[in-house]
């Protein structure tokens, strides 16, 4: 295990509920059993505020953690494409991350290719968000 995924995922300052959100999702992979929970307080296309909870393996705990720290702030807009450029990386076997999403590097990584279904689960929950907006 890399201890750098395990630090990442000991950032639990996100890892609760939101009372009063705007938009909800979950997503579940068939194949392990993990799920997560995604709730986001959305103001004038903006994220405001970003909860995560769920049961999952340390690499999908560990994207949603990095995901919520991130992501505050972030226009919706730019949001769909760092999910479609996450769910690429891997199938298009990808060197190098964008500039603007360097901080995703610990994860978006080849040597996690066999984990990518757990990395990617936190951002098909975010997608389907905001793909109705």
């Amino acid at each position: 295990m890399n201890l750098e995924i395990l630090k990442i995922a000991s950032n639990t300052k996100n890892f609760k509920d939101i009372e009063k959100y705007t938009h909800f999702s979950k997503s579940k992979n068939p194949l392990c059993g993990d799920e997560i929970h995604i709730k986001l307080v959305i103001n004038k296309q903006k994220i405001i505020d970003f909860g995560y909870q769920g049961k999952s393996c340390i690499y999908c705990q560990a994207t949603a953690s990095i995901l919520s720290n991130k992501l505050v702030n972030y226009e919706t807009t730019k949001i769909k494409d760092i999910c479609d450029y996450a769910n690429s990386y891997f199938i298009k076997n990808n060197k190098n991350l964008k500039k603007e999403w360097k901080f995703l590097s610990k994860l978006l990584s080849q040597k996690n290719v066999s984990r990518q279904q757990c990395i990617l689960l936190p951002f098909n929950a975010l997608k389907k968000i905001v793909t109705k907006l």
